[in-house]
């Protein structure tokens, strides 16, 4: 029966679908940093950056259906990125760490809420349009397979995996955190600081490479 044989394979594309979004969501980054962060004030803070990610992540995910995916690849486009995004995630990650190492600030939130600050580390996050440049093209590409429908399932599928990550983990953190030392608090926090600066300077390091 072909429409059985269909919907196996289009059961299949979507499974692989999950499996690759994972291995890329699972991956610390800027929003697992932000998320991390900000669960000490709410437990639904990473479902929230979740929001924030999507509200950025699903307009590209049009671009690349409508054939826009070269944009993405044009070498001034990443330049731009790189610069932009890095001097973002230096900025939120210079707060984040003062307000950790400083007593003055020490319990202070960020100033954006997790919504925000999860679209604005997407946004400006050159290693989130790559991903949508190769990887995530692919995948759109092969979801039009199965025509629109397999659009948008592909849509919910990779959202899920976002939420549901960013969801645990901020669970996790917010439930947990009155089990762990003062220290062991500071010291993930300031690492979650780090790595924002880390990939700060990451990207300008590597915008300025394209430019020399």
């Amino acid at each position: 029966m072909a429409w059985v044989k269909a919907f196996l394979f289009m059961l299949a594309f979507l499974l692989s679908v999950a499996l690759i979004s994972l291995s890329g969501v699972m991956i610390p980054g800027p929003n697992f940093a932000v998320a991390v962060a900000k669960s000490y004030k709410s437990p639904l803070a990473g479902t929230q950056v979740a929001l924030g990610h999507s509200l950025v992540e699903v307009p590209v995910m049009f671009l690349i259906y409508f054939g826009l995916a070269n944009f993405f690849e044009n070498e001034l486009v990443q330049i731009v990125l790189n610069f932009l995004g890095g001097g973002m995630l230096i900025w939120i990650g210079s707060i984040l760490f003062r307000r950790v190492t400083s007593s003055d600030e020490m319990g202070r939130d960020l100033p954006y809420n997790s919504i925000v600050a999860g679209a604005a580390t997407s946004a400006f996050n050159p290693m989130f349009i790559l991903w949508w440049a190769t990887i995530g093209s692919m995948l759109v590409m092969k979801s039009l397979n199965f025509g629109a429908i397999g659009f948008g399932l592909f849509i919910p599928v990779h959202l899920a995996c976002d939420f549901i990550w960013l969801s645990f983990v901020s669970v996790l953190v917010y439930r947990t955190k009155s089990l762990w030392g003062r220290k062991f608090q500071t010291g993930l926090l300031t690492a979650s600081g780090l790595l924002l600066l880390g990939f700060g300077v990451w990207f300008l390091v590597s915008g300025l490479r394209m430019v020399l």
